[in-house]
């Protein structure tokens, strides 16, 4: 049983594993941010279009 405790305790592959799963969820949130905004931006500039094409002409 000491000797299982003493292994258990070493072995960082858990620790890894949680390391990488923060990592991908900071990145996941980095780019859900951009896409946001980007999309923001996108409808922003094609709702600008569609009231200039709607526009009555002079």
């Amino acid at each position: 049983m000491s000797q299982f405790l003493k292994s258990f305790a070493k072995d960082e592959s858990g620790a890894t594993a949680i390391e990488y799963g923060l990592i991908a969820a900071g990145i996941s949130v980095v780019i859900i941010t951009v896409v946001t905004t980007i999309g923001t931006d996108l409808t922003a500039k094609f709702q600008e279009i569609a009231d200039a094409l709607a526009a009555p002409a002079p």
